[in-house]
């Protein structure tokens, strides 16, 4: 069982493609999550940022799509994307909806649509990852296990995160209850509401997901996803968080105990 540390593109999202790669690589981290709204929005940017990962040594962790399961979209062009990336998870919403106020087509859509996309994905090798989001079906643990029961295809599981204004214990709970079909995590630390902090304001609350995730004794992916004023140095500072985080856990794929000093402006 491996926990790896990587981050996810959008954390830089005002920067190029080769600037988030810097940002990773001399972080120390093993792999990066692109996001398709703004670094991997064509074919062409796929490859690229495909190539520039490998050659820095890191690891195509997952395409960060926003397609929303639901609408029924043309979803092979994000199959497109993510055979360019050469991405073997893709990031999908569970529609645009919230689970409390959610109509029973609505849900009945959303359901419909990922099994449809499932197949599709299954064909390529590809799993699917739901967003662990507000404003969507996967906004409680509840409703995401429901999802997840529903839509019934093995290649579906859902990210982790902590939700905005939730204590650790409250969150600790709500990773508790989806364990069993966690496939990444998106780290950060928000506080008291969407606040940025560094990762290390809510160290406890990383400690403890550590430990859960040793525990369940599967390979995840822990990506960075929002770092204070979305500054290429503060990535720098959240990764040496994770990563010793990690490391007190027992558990890390691997770490650069001798990373550079971080320079990632472009």
């Amino acid at each position: 069982m491996t926990l790896s540390p990587g981050m996810c593109s959008v954390t830089l999202r005002a920067r190029d493609v080769d600037a988030v790669v810097r940002a990773a690589a001399a972080s120390g981290l093993t792999g990066i999550e692109w996001g398709s709204d703004v670094h991997v929005d064509d074919i062409d940017a796929a490859a690229k940022a495909r190539k520039a990962t490998r050659a820095a040594g890191l690891r195509v962790m997952s395409l960060g799509s926003y397609y929303r399961a639901g609408s029924f979209a043309n979803f092979e062009d994000v199959l497109s994307l993510a055979g360019g990336l050469g991405a073997p998870r893709i990031r999908i919403w569970a529609g645009d909806m919230g689970s409390a106020g959610a109509t029973a087509a609505q849900w009945d859509a959303v359901v419909d649509d990922t099994r449809r996309i499932a197949g599709l994905a299954e064909t390529r090798g590809q799993t699917l990852a739901f967003e662990y989001h507000g404003s969507t079906l996967a906004d409680t643990p509840g409703s995401t296990l429901e999802l997840l029961r529903r839509v019934d295809r093995p290649n579906v599981g859902t990210y982790w995160q902590p939700a905005v204004g939730l204590t650790d214990e409250q969150a600790l709970e709500s990773l508790h209850q989806v364990i069993g079909h966690l496939v990444g995590v998106h780290a950060f630390s928000w506080w008291p509401s969407t606040e940025r902090l560094p990762l290390a304001a809510r160290k406890g609350l990383w400690e403890a997901v550590t430990d859960v995730l040793n525990a369940n004794g599967k390979n995840v992916d822990i990506m960075l996803e929002f770092v204070a004023d979305d500054a290429p140095e503060n990535v720098l500072t959240d990764s040496l968080c994770l990563k010793e985080t990690m490391r007190t856990s027992g558990r890390v794929s691997r770490l650069s105990e001798n990373a550079p000093t971080l320079d990632a402006r472009p």
